[in-house]
């Protein structure tokens, strides 16, 4: 049979015609379930009529052979632009021969039609056998359906198959199936606090709804070796499971009208209109994209606690890791709890009334690692309506909370009270940081997972192999108080939950009154205010050069004591290694212990006792045994450098570094390249010139690379060594390894003059479009005279951009300002820049300091 031009004009109207009615109507009523009912319609009906065109005028036949959806369109779920899913089933082997042209027909029109078909194949006797390496293809026919072709063979696939093969497969079926739910969890942190998460495949997305279904379902039918009837879980359950698959079934529909495509992704734009149109929330007004994304993470919460109450109480889905310690969890532990396969069950229903006991219970969670079971949860949620009434408070709410806080598994036990509402009623304070979304491009999670996070971070630290890990830990073992440390983490960030303003001050007056109610000591109460006040001060630091005197005094001076030194230290750790996975790079968090310990020692006036104190005469004596014959050649290079030069760079850089600079005979431009696992490294050694830093920068930006840090330094004779690390935005040098080389070489001549970099930056200027901007960030120009004794410090802040260092440099170099170091650094779109300048050989003036910084503004104009 050929199918008709006439049919396909027909079906292809019809389609066009049909998918905009329901984008329209979708776009009016804003109903998620309605669209994709009717999209599962609609492509049902074109399928049944190339069904009749192309394989049988009888859409019953023919025999031995049917069409079955599976999967979304199984489950009656056709999103605007999600695949079709369908199995073309032969009753024997035979069949796959038979129907092959045919299938590849009928495909090819659905393709043609520009639909997204998924086809599989196979004869009956196959869907009876599970393949561990393709649990997919089993899960899917849980929610198969008939389309087309003989009934009869469907239903023996329905009816027999399916539940004898679930029943007789459930263990390898259930694991198989938490296996791919776990790793694609842990691909997202196994959160679903993510600041732009992804619909379906985050935690407590659409995804985990439906294994939340399956794990029931599976459970279910390996029981009674046939399909259940009734409900698969409890009403309450049900309930939450529903509501969230109405607001999730409206936003992937918004999402997929909105992008064009199947694309799942919740933006931060995407968010700003979902917010607009109320989407999934039509009985709501005037909502924020915070209150929308609060709405959305609710459900998200609900969908993913309900998946993981599966995984935990169905043994066959458990992990080799928990079935090998079960046993070791399933005794008694307490006269108030018992433990069975781990999960924590009350030995009193009606103990809960009793609010020390809820609270021992989650101590007892954060102690053991262990996890309410859901009948427990299920009382939790009953004791919370009396608790609200009178909280409790004071000094017992403190004792309880400060165990807590100190436990290794703390983290788990906070999000499990989060989860059931108990920790906003515990501290209200952190009410308005519950789900908020915070836009600054560079914080991965919502405030309040951010904070626990960092708070789990600290109590890993005893269970890493990292060399600067452990010595985190051993400071973290030295603190008398580590529960201040904790409870300052819980609370730093409150004060972004209030609009406008500094979220550090209002952070500050927050936990204050927080503290104020905990009667909290007078002593500790201003630890854990100092520590919040001035959280960030640490990470300011990073951005001067820590290895000048004057900065590391005046920074100490500041913590005042070595206990509030240790614990701004392990904060400002953890704060950075909650902000995203690749936040705490190796060479940040060895900045943040090199500045620990240069503060420490100014504190103790004992720096010979400490293994970092002398790292720079150590490093002396290393290089004099490496170069014992070049002792004048050795000074003359050494000298002047600034102390920070010789200990970012291992003994053995410097050496390299030298080497290069014995060779200006032959090249007075000494260029080395070589790639990182982040980043390209780009060393150069070369004697000072005028605007040398600004060329240097301008040739990369000219090549369409991105500087993400750098460091800059001169000697006492006018050698230069400057260390770029950049990112190469359009893979240049990964794809054509013959590149580096002519890179190396624009260096070079761009440095002595032999290329026009002008003409460069214009070639690469033409030929690039405007990046957009996620989050904007005001420029600011800062300057600091006390910081060093030679030099005038400026940082900029502003939005990172092409050329961004280039204009930075080039301004300065025109404002005749001398850069003797240079450090810079990215955070998401914020470009964090700072300069020690001197001119002539001096500070700069005040004056020259107001010029600088209106040229410096005037070049950096957002157009």
């Amino acid at each position: 049979m050929s199918t008709s031009s006439s049919l396909i004009g027909e079906l292809r109207v019809s389609l066009a015609e049909l998918s905009a009615k329901i984008a329209k109507e979708f776009a009016e009523t804003g109903n998620g379930r309605a669209a994709v009912a009717q999209r599962t319609n609609l492509i049902e009906e074109i399928i049944g009529k190339l069904w009749k065109d192309l394989v049988s005028p009888d859409s019953g036949g023919p025999k031995d052979f049917a069409l079955i959806a599976t999967g979304g369109f199984g489950r009656g779920w056709l999103f605007p632009h999600s695949d079709i899913d369908v199995l073309f089933l032969y009753a024997d082997r035979g069949g796959e021969a038979a129907h092959k042209e045919t299938i590849r027909r009928f495909s090819q029109e659905l393709w043609d039609l520009k639909l997204r078909l998924s086809p599989a194949s196979r004869y009956l006797a196959e869907c009876d056998h599970f393949d561990a390496n393709n649990t997919e293809f089993t899960i899917s026919l849980l929610d198969c359906r008939y389309l087309a072709g003989d009934r009869e063979l469907f239903g023996r696939l329905h009816g027999k198959l399916i539940p004898r093969l679930v029943a007789r497969e459930s263990k390898p079926l259930l694991q198989g199936l938490a296996e791919v739910t776990r790793e694609r969890q842990a691909k997202f942190g196994q959160t679903v606090f993510h600041l732009e998460p992804n619909l379906k495949e985050t935690p407590g997305g659409l995804r985990d709804y439906n294994v939340a279904c399956w794990l029931a379902l599976i459970s279910a039918t390996s029981k009674l070796n046939d399909w259940p009837e009734g409900p698969l879980m409890r009403a309450p359950v049900q309930r939450q499971l529903d509501a969230a698959l109405e607001f999730l079934m409206a936003a992937r529909c918004f999402l997929h009208f909105r992008h064009g495509r199947d694309d799942n992704s919740l933006t931060w734009e995407a968010q700003d209109e979902a917010a607009v149109r109320r989407i999934g929330t039509q009985e709501t007004a005037n909502l924020t994209s915070a209150d929308w994304m609060r709405i959305y993470f609710s459900h998200a919460r609900a969908v993913q606690r309900t998946v993981m109450q599966l995984l935990e109480e169905i043994p066959e889905s458990w992990s080799s890791l928990r079935r090998q310690f079960h046993g070791w969890k399933s005794r008694p532990a307490s006269p108030d709890f018992s433990v069975v396969d781990g999960l924590i069950f009350l030995q009193q229903s009606s103990s809960l009334q009793d609010h020390e006991t809820l609270l021992r219970l989650f101590h007892f969670m954060a102690e053991h690692g262990l996890k309410p079971s859901a009948t427990t949860e299920h009382r939790i949620e009953q004791a919370l309506p009396a608790l609200a009434v009178v909280p409790p408070r004071g000094a017992e709410l403190w004792l309880y909370l400060q165990e807590t806080l100190l436990q290794p598994y703390a983290a788990d036990a906070l999000r499990a009270m989060h989860s059931l509402r108990l920790l906003t009623l515990l501290l209200p304070e952190l009410k308005p940081i519950d789900s908020l979304v915070v836009r600054d491009f560079y914080h991965r999670f919502t405030v309040d997972e951010h904070s626990i996070i960092a708070i789990e971070s600290l109590h890993r630290l005893n269970q890493s192999h990292s060399e600067w890990d452990k010595r985190f830990a051993e400071l973290l073992a030295e603190l008398e108080d580590p529960e201040l440390l904790y409870l300052a983490l819980l609370l730093h960030d409150t004060g972004k939950g209030v609009a406008g303003g500094n979220h550090v001050e209002a952070s500050v007056e927050i936990a204050g009154r927080c503290l104020d109610r905990l009667d909290v000591d007078s002593q500790e109460r201003a630890m854990v205010l100092f520590l919040i006040g001035n959280h960030l001060e640490m990470s300011a630091q990073l951005r001067r050069d820590i290895f000048d005197p004057a900065t590391v005094a005046a920074f100490a001076e500041k913590m005042g004591t070595p206990e509030r030194l240790k614990m701004l230290c392990l904060l400002t750790y953890a704060d950075i290694k909650a902000v995203n996975p690749e936040a705490l790079t190796p060479w940040k968090a060895e900045n943040v212990w090199q500045l620990y310990i240069a503060a420490a020692n100014y504190l103790s006036r004992s720096a010979d006792h400490r293994v970092h104190a002398d790292a720079g005469n150590e490093k002396l004596v290393r290089l004099r045994s490496l170069a014992p014959v070049m002792g004048v050649k050795f000074k003359e290079f050494v000298e002047g450098f600034p102390q920070r030069y010789l200990l970012v760079n291992p003994a053995e850089e410097v050496m390299r570094h030298m080497a290069m600079a014995d060779n200006f005979g032959q090249n007075e431009v000494q260029v080395d390249l070589k790639r990182g696992r982040h980043w390209y490294e780009l060393t150069l050694v070369t004697k000072d010139r005028p605007s040398l830093f600004a060329m240097l920068t301008g040739v990369l930006a000219a090549w369409g690379m991105n500087i993400v840090k750098a460091n800059a330094f001169s000697n006492q004779a006018g050698t230069v060594v400057d260390t770029i690390y950049f990112t190469d935005r359009f893979r240049t040098l990964e794809l054509n390894l013959s590149e580096w080389e002519r890179f190396r070489q624009s260096v070079a001549a761009v440095l002595t003059g032999r290329a026009d970099l002008e003409k460069m930056l214009r070639d690469r200027q033409r030929g690039e479009k405007s990046a957009h901007i996620k989050v904007a960030v005001k420029t600011r120009i800062d300057f600091d005279d006390e910081s060093s004794l030679n030099t005038t410090l400026l940082q900029v802040i502003a939005q990172d951009r092409p050329r961004l260092l280039h204009k930075i440099s080039s301004c300065l170099s025109r404002q005749q300002c001398n850069i003797e170091i240079a450090l810079i650094d990215t955070e998401g779109q914020m470009a964090i820049d700072v300069f020690y300048l001197t001119s002539s050989g001096r500070k700069l003036t005040p004056e020259q300091e107001k010029r600088v910084a209106g040229a410096l503004a005037e070049e950096l104009k957002v157009p």
